[in-house]
Formats: C-alpha cells, structure tokens, sequence
C-alpha cells in the first residue's frame, strides 16, 4: 500500500509568514477574508454577499458583470487563465413555523446532490456537530440583519431525507428566511479557523486582482446544492468560448490535521465524473514543484483511504467535473484546493502555510 508520505510531493515548505517572505502580504490578505467572513451568503440567497464582492473589485478598477448565478471579473488579458470560486456557504433556511432545514438540502435541491456525492456522504458525518452554534437570520435578498438564536439540536428526518435544526430564539421568522451560521475568523498555532468553504478562495481572488491579476474570475453560487456549474456554463456559452484553463478554487478535507498538513496545496487528477486536463494538472504540478511547493492528489489519497474503510468515501462531482461531462471536454482544467479538517462546519481548519502556498502558486500568473 502506498503511503501517504508518498502522495505528497514535498519540496520544502514555503514560509507562514507570506507570499515573498515577509508578514506583510499574508497580513494583507487576511484583511479581506475577515470581513468577508461575516457576510452571509447561504446557499440559494447569496445576492447580498455579491453586492459586497461587487464593491470590493469595482473599487481597485476591475471590470466586473453581474450574470444569474455568477458574477465575473476579468483584467486585460481575461483568457489567459480563468479562475473560479463558489460563494455560497453552508447554513439553514426556515421552512414553517420554527422549522429550520439544511439549506443546501432542501427538496427543491436535492435532485442535484444526492446520489454518490460528497454532500450526501457529509450529511450523515455531520449531523450531530451543531448543538450550542450561534446562528443568525437575515433578509433574503438584502442581507438586513434579523436577529440571533441558538441551535439545540439537529437529527436527519428519515421522511425528508434532511438535516433538520431546532433553533431558540428564532421562532418569529417566515419561511424562506435564510439562517446562516455566526462566524468569525479564529488564529492560532498557525491555523485560522471559520467556516472556510470557501470565503477563502473569495478572498484570494480578490486579493489576486488587487495584485494586478489580469486574467478571468467566476464567482458562482449555489455549488453546494450541486447547481453552480450550470451557471459558470452558461457565462462560457453566453461569451462563445471553450478552455482547458479553467483552475477551480475550493476547500478539500482531509481526515487528520497530520493528513492535512501532508502537502499545501491539493490536486487532483480527475473526480466521479472523470479526468481533468492533464495539461493544467501538470502545469500546476511543474509550478509547485519550481517554487518549492508540497503538493498532493485528493483522488489517490481518497484510493488510500479507501483500502482500509468497510465504506468507501466518495471520489465526489466537482464543479470543474460537471462542466467536463456536459460540455464533452471542450471547458476543462482542473482544482486547486486548501487542505482542511472540521470540513462543512463553522470550525473549518486550515494552516496559513497551505494558504500562503496558494496565493504563492497563483501570484506566479501575475
């Protein structure tokens, strides 16, 4: 059996303190993702958080458009690589009268995410984490702050196939309201903690463009409810265009915080839908390995996993993997993914070095 020593590619690790060395460009991008992070942006009402990133890009003179589902921006040189990242984030939604259900698991959503899909898998590991989270409820579509409550408990409803949450203190809200999780960025022993999927690949974009990044930017929603690639399609077909450059930005989770810390940044050759471009694969893989970069495979750390478990884990349906099928390999690429633990909860886990190692990696396209 290989082990995992084998699957990560260590070249050196790249200094926590920043992208050339010093405290100042790690400090800078932090600078966005705590804000970011106390934005809502539930899955299925992320209008709000859209506005914001609108804001953010306009503001450092980035040309930016406002699609449904996606809002895109782009420099001077917008094929040269395009970068995508999902918005929306894990919370509840009020179905009835103080009723809550996992948002991205709502009947309406679920023809998208069940079957052997990562969510699915997820929704049995986490169902018993909530008990005491701090949640709080805003206005749909304006994000208008509601009120706070507490959850007491959560369960999977056998009828519904659903996380349901019993929430105090949040009795007054009307169906359709979304409830998303109160979270704030902790540090500590070089991690920062919070509901990272994936604010965190927001906020490198962002970061990226206020560096001089010139190439293209897809921030899409509803990624956890399985829709986000219709939308970053759409925008493809509207524009006439095709691409093997396309470099998905997300999370991963990994077992232990040891497993985690095995690489800095996570790839991977192909998910449940198939290969990615070995091309794009490589030209990450030649990249980290130029800048002294750790790397690893998700997909062979899964088959790894997998040779021990009484139940294999799922490969999982990327976002990138769905456009592939659908577009028959003419929208390609691959992922690019923060190596996380606490994966799908407001304690989401990542190391600094894995996150400076990203932004390392991206800042050589600039």
């Amino acid at each position: 059996m290989k082990s995992l020593d084998l699957l990560s590619r260590k070249q050196g690790l790249s200094p926590v303190t920043g992208v050339n060395g010093t405290d100042h460009e790690l400090d800078s991008f932090l600078d966005i993702l705590k804000p970011l992070i106390r934005e809502p942006a539930v899955v299925g009402n992320e209008e709000a958080f859209f506005r914001v990133l609108r804001r953010e890009l306009e503001e450092i003179g980035v040309e930016v458009q406002y699609y449904h589902g996606v809002l895109v921006a782009q420099g001077t040189r917008p094929c040269e690589l395009f970068l995508s990242a999902h918005i929306d984030r894990h919370g509840l939604l009020c179905t009835g009268p103080n009723e809550f259900q996992y948002a991205a698991f709502i009947a309406g959503n679920q023809g998208e995410t069940m079957g052997d899909s990562i969510p699915e898998h997820m929704l049995h590991t986490i169902e018993d984490r909530f008990q005491g989270q701090r949640v709080q409820a805003h206005l749909p579509y304006t994000g208008t702050y509601l009120g706070q409550g507490e959850i007491t408990r959560s369960y999977i409803c056998p009828e519904r196939n659903n996380l349901i949450f019993e929430v105090e203190g949040l009795d007054f809200l009307q169906p359709g309201t979304p409830v998303s999780f109160l979270d704030r960025l902790q540090m500590a022993n070089g991690l920062i903690s919070a509901q990272l999927d994936n604010v965190v690949s927001a906020a490198i974009l962002i970061y990226l463009f206020r560096q001089g990044f010139q190439g293209t930017g897809l921030f899409t929603a509803q990624e956890e409810s399985g829709r986000s690639w219709r939308y970053s399609l759409s925008w493809f077909q509207r524009q006439q265009l095709t691409t093997e450059r396309l470099v998905v930005l997300d999370t991963s989770p990994y077992v232990t915080r040891e497993d985690a810390d095995a690489q800095q940044i996570a790839l991977r050759h192909k998910d449940a839908n198939g290969p990615f471009s070995v091309a794009m694969t490589q030209e990450l893989v030649t990249r980290c390995e130029d800048l002294g970069l750790s790397y690893g495979f998700k997909d062979e750390y899964i088959a790894i996993q997998n040779e021990t478990r009484s139940k294999p884990y799922p490969l999982g349906r990327t976002e990138l993997g769905r456009l592939v099928t659908a577009t028959e390999g003419a929208i390609n690429g691959t992922t690019l993914q923060v190596p996380t633990t606490n994966y799908h909860t407001a304690s989401e886990t990542a190391s600094l070095a894995a996150i400076a190692g990203m932004i390392q990696l991206l800042m050589s396209y600039i």
